[in-house]
């Protein structure tokens, strides 16, 4: 039966309450059918501090390996690299959900039980996202968890809860689902100081040793993991194009000075919702000097002067494009500054055009793209980028040199738009390679052969081999088919 907010309200407050969270400067309370609950603001605060909550009481990898349930039966798993820190967490959420007698049940009860994101689409409504890449990341995601579910996660909570008395529940995939779901919506980078995370007892030391180490097998924003396998390119690609990307830390820990970045449920700040211009941030208070509450995570207003009462106050999940946030969290944002427009050519298609076995080649040896990502703020000028000309002058013409630094017939002179354009160059040469007829094949293998010598005394550089395409082809075919592209977005 479904219950309803009021009455998971009430519990949820008296819970936190219980756990020594402090609601200083705002409340917890419905927001609408699309947002769910949310953090509004009230009169009481003074200092900008909103929200305590004891560091102890958050969702964490540490905490998932010193349940006494959990951590016998993980430990072991987790030091040898059997399972992640995502894997502790998602699974606590699972074992958490279907307990009878669960001390989290208050706060479950307040997460929502539906998302929009992708993975929980209808059949017919993940069909309108085919072709993208999207589709085919959801599709990986999907695959990933059901085998992950099958292989690790079904017998081991089965067993878990039959060790808590519990022999009659039954697990299924919408429970991993979910939880899945509602840890990747929620979590949260926590800049944990480095004397909680490790303490000096050697023994509690020793303990947390694998968390250490499990760390630096990640890197900052180069991973999300195996469960969001389809977006790291994405992810990776919008970073050199637009430094300003502010992606969720997927490392488990990150050392900057004595602080380590932990990803981790904290309830109470989790149900601040997302907003362009964030009206607070997270931050922790490992002394008590800012709170008064040693070792907390609190909620600080960004204003200086205090909200009006009813305020909704938000936090921004990071600078993410439309595709990630339906991704991850479930929502678009009309009118997004930071969405993206990723064009893309299929790898799988190139084996079903002529010649492909030869463009392929070439394709690997200019070490050539097929995608490219680009903020759509770029784009309102056109392929051009702003504040450059379309006809031209002769500004970065050592740019142009260095991309092509020589022409054998000394005729087909690198245009002045080059530059200009907002598509990355690596892009337009895999779009060259893949325009070329079999006769402009032919003479790029002339040309190279004349550069390095029939015998083959050295392989031509990426450089030489994209200056050979382009002596060859010029941007015809390229541009043609940067339009066929565009068009099919």
């Amino acid at each position: 039966m479904e219950i309803s907010t009021e009455a998971k309200l009430e519990p949820f407050l008296q819970w936190l309450q219980v756990n020594k969270v402090e609601l200083r400067g705002c409340k917890i309370k419905y927001s609408d059918e699309s947002k769910g609950f949310g953090i509004f603001s009230s009169n009481e605060f003074s200092d900008g501090v909103l929200l305590v909550v004891p560091l102890d009481l958050a969702i964490t990898p540490m905490r998932v390996l010193q349940d006494p349930l959990i951590g016998p039966e993980c430990r072991a798993m987790f030091e040898d690299g059997e399972v992640d820190d995502r894997f502790l967490m998602i699974l606590f959420l699972t074992v958490e959900r279907l307990r009878k007698n669960s001390s989290w049940k208050p706060y479950l009860d307040m997460l929502p039980t539906t998302f929009g994101n992708p993975l929980w689409f209808t059949d017919d409504e993940l069909l309108e996202l085919k072709g993208t890449t999207l589709y085919r990341a959801t599709e990986l995601q999907k695959q990933n968890l059901l085998t992950l579910y099958d292989d690790k996660v079904k017998d081991l909570v089965k067993k878990l809860l039959v060790l808590d008395g519990d022999s009659e529940s039954e697990v299924s995939f919408e429970d991993f689902l979910w939880a899945n779901s509602i840890f990747w919506t929620r979590a949260l980078n926590i800049p944990l100081p480095h004397s909680y995370v490790f303490p000096q007892n050697q023994e509690d030391l020793n303990k947390y040793d694998s968390i250490n180490n499990s760390a630096e097998l990640s890197n900052d924003h180069n991973s999300r993991g195996e469960l969001i396998n389809g977006l790291n390119d994405i992810k990776n690609e919008a970073q050199r194009v637009n430094s300003q990307v502010n992606g969720a830390t997927s490392t488990l820990t990150s050392t900057q000075g004595e602080t380590l970045w932990i990803e981790g449920l904290v309830p109470g700040i989790d149900f601040c919702n997302h907003d362009l211009k964030a009206a607070a941030t997270w931050e922790v208070d490992g002394t008590g000097l800012i709170t008064g509450v040693p070792f907390s995570m609190y909620l600080l207003s960004v204003e200086r002067s205090s909200f009006h009462s009813e305020k909704e106050i938000s936090i921004s999940y990071g600078n993410k494009g439309n595709e990630e946030l339906l991704y991850l969290y479930g929502f678009v944002i009309d009118n997004n500054p930071d969405d993206y427009l990723m064009i893309h050519y299929p790898a799988e298609a190139i084996h079903s055009i002529p010649l492909s076995d030869s463009k392929a080649l070439l394709l690997e040896e200019q070490k050539a793209q097929l995608r490219c990502l680009l903020p759509k703020s770029l784009l309102e000028h056109g392929f051009f980028a702003a504040g450059h000309p379309k006809d031209g002058n002769n500004d970065n013409k050592l740019e142009v040199d260095r991309i092509s630094s020589f022409s054998w017939s000394g005729q087909r002179r690198m245009p002045s738009y080059l530059n200009k354009l907002v598509f990355p160059e690596n892009f337009l040469t895999a779009l060259r390679t893949i325009a070329m007829q079999e006769d402009e094949i032919s003479k790029v293998s002339s040309l190279l052969e004349e550069l390095v010598g029939s015998g083959g005394e050295r392989q031509p550089s990426d450089a030489e081999v994209r200056a050979a395409v382009w002596e060859t082809c010029g941007d015809s075919g390229a541009l043609q088919l940067l339009v066929d592209l565009l068009q099919a977005k």
